[in-house]
C-alpha cells in the first residue's frame, strides 16, 4: 500500500527535523585536540554524514590534497575554516608542521580530494607519525569508492585485497600482476580511464579470463557498473569511458588454487574446528568445492592423528 503525498510529506519532514536536530547537537559539542580523518563524498554531496559536517565545522583547520577542489565542498556547506595542502609532493616539508600544531593542542582534519582518506594517497605518514607522538587519532568513516565498487560487483566479500593503481608501463604493469596471480582474495584496483582498456587487457593476459566488474562514475549522474568477463569488459573499455574507475577482479578458478593453498588455510583455522566446519569455512573463502576442502581436511586430520 502506497501513501498519500500528504503522508510522504509529513515523513520526510520529520526526518529533517531529526537530522537537523542530530547536527545541532553535534555542533554544539567541542572539537577535542587530535587528528580527523574525515571521510568526504566521492560524488554526491548528499554522502556526506552529520558527524563528518560537525568536524569540519569545528576543527582549528583542514588539510586537503587540492585546497581549490576542496574548498568547493566547504562552501557547500558554509563551513569557513582555514583550508592547507597536504599532498605527496609536499607531505615532507608539511608534515612536520602538522605535528607541531598536533603537539599544541589544536583539531585537525585530513581529508582527500574524495572519499576516505589514506586511500591512495601520503596520509598514512602523518598517522604514522601523530601515533608515534601520542596524538589521538580519530577516524569518521564514509564513502569510499574501494567498498563501494566491491559491493555493488557481485563478487565474493569476504577476502579481498584493495592493490591500488597499477604501473602505468606494459611490462611494469604485467610484472605487478604476475606477483598478484597467485592471491586467493577478489582484488580491487584504481585505474585512469585512458589506460583502462589496455590494463584490463593485461589483467585477462596475466590472470586469466576471471569474473570482474568496473565501476565509474560511482555515486554521479553518470554512475554505472559493467559486469562481465575480462575480456568483454577490455573490449567495451575501446570505447573510452570516462570518469573515476575501480576494477573488480574475482578470485581465481578452482583449478588455479593449489592444494598447498587449501592446506594452508585449512592449518590456519582454529584446531577445535571439526572436519566438516573446516572444510566449509576454508572452501568459502577459497572459493573451492567444499568435497575438495573437506577430502584434504581429512587428509590432515589423519596424518595429525598418525
Amino acid at each position: 500500500m502506497t501513501r498519500s503525498g500528504e503522508e510522504a510529506a509529513a515523513a520526510h519532514k520529520g526526518v529533517g527535523e531529526r537530522a537537523q536536530q542530530a547536527l545541532e547537537r553535534l555542533l554544539a559539542e567541542p572539537v577535542p585536540p587530535g587528528l580527523y580523518l574525515v571521510a568526504t563524498p566521492i560524488g554526491n554531496l548528499g554522502d556526506i554524514s552529520l558527524r563528518a559536517l560537525a568536524t569540519l565545522a569545528g576543527v582549528d583547520l583542514i588539510y586537503c590534497e587540492d585546497t581549490r577542489h576542496s574548498r568547493g565542498l566547504l562552501t557547500h556547506f558554509a563551513i569557513q575554516r582555514p583550508l592547507r595542502a597536504y599532498h605527496e609532493h609536499n607531505a615532507e616539508r608539511e608534515r612536520p608542521r602538522i605535528l607541531a600544531e598536533l603537539t599544541a593542542g589544536r583539531a585537525i582534519a585530513l581529508i582527500s580530494d574524495a572519499g576516505t582518506p589514506l586511500i591512495s594517497d601520503p596520509g598514512y605518514k602523518l598517522v604514522r607519525a601523530a601515533l608515534a607522538a601520542g596524538i589521538r587519532v580519530t577516524p569518521l568513516p564514509g564513502a569510499s569508492a574501494l567498498l563501494a565498487a566491491l559491493t555493488a560487483s557481485g563478487l565474493a566479500t569476504d577476502t579481498v585485497l584493495f592493490a591500488g593503481f597499477l604501473p602505468g608501463k606494459a611490462a611494469a604493469r604485467r610484472s605487478r600482476l604476475a606477483e598478484l596471480k597467485p592471491v586467493t582474495a577478489t582484488l580491487v584496483l584504481f585505474e585512469a580511464p585512458s589506460r583502462l582498456a589496455e590494463a584490463l587487457t593485461d589483467i585477462a593476459a596475466v590472470l586469466g579470463d576471471r569474473p570482474a566488474a568496473v565501476a565509474r562514475e560511482l555515486t554521479k549522474l553518470n554512475e554505472e557498473v559493467r559486469i562481465g568477463p575480462l575480456t568483454e569488459l577490455a573490449t567495451w573499455a575501446r570505447s573510452a569511458p570516462r570518469g573515476e574507475m575501480a576494477i573488480v577482479i574475482g578470485r581465481a578458478p578452482d583449478e588455479e588454487v593449489t592444494d598447498a593453498a587449501i592446506t594452508a588455510h585449512l592449518l590456519a583455522l582454529p584446531a577445535d574446528l571439526s572436519v566438516r566446519d573446516a572444510a566449509k569455512a576454508t572452501a568459502e573463502a577459497l572459493a573451492v568445492p567444499k568435497a575438495r576442502a573437506y577430502h584434504l581436511a581429512l587428509a590432515l586430520k589423519k596424518s595429525h592423528e598418525g
